[in-house]
């Protein structure tokens, strides 16, 4: 039994490298755990999603988050920081996916309050690593807050 029963885990997916979407989308669809990964490409669109405006009205609330920093229209960090002072999004779970090793981005995504952040591997071997670690730490073994 999975720490998050058997329903299903809900992943919002904010990148617009449509390489980076792919990979993902495939390493977690080898998952143990039954997800649905929902994908938008930019930042204006990702808290579209997240407050349910426009075309998400049906939109489910994410059990986590996967964001990248570098977005066009609105940053991971503009995202990141609405997400974690919205009181109705706040405690869900959001990991930092990104090529940035700046510290000033590490030290400013965790300022803002994010869950983990993590350097995106530039080859398809880390990369699938590195999803499947994102899987089997957040939805496996981490108890989500309920929704």
């Amino acid at each position: 039994m999975h720490a998050n029963g058997n329903k299903e885990i809900e992943i919002l997916l904010v990148e617009d490298n449509p390489g980076d979407v792919r990979l993902a989308q495939e390493a977690l669809k080898e998952s143990k755990v039954r997800n649905n990964m929902f994908v938008v490409d930019d930042g204006v669109e990702a808290m579209k999603f997240l407050r349910r405006q426009g075309k998400y009205a049906n939109a489910p609330r994410p059990d986590l988050i996967l964001l990248d920093l570098n977005l066009p229209l609105k940053s991971g960090r503009e995202v990141l920081a609405e997400v974690k002072t919205d009181d109705s999004l706040k405690r869900i779970p959001v990991v930092i996916l990104t090529v940035s090793r700046d510290e000033q981005d590490i030290l400013k995504a965790y300022d803002l309050h994010a869950n983990c952040y993590i350097t995106k591997p530039l080859d398809f071997e880390q990369f699938m690593k590195i999803t499947r670690t994102i899987e089997e730490f957040w939805l496996t073994i981490v108890k989500l807050p309920p929704k």
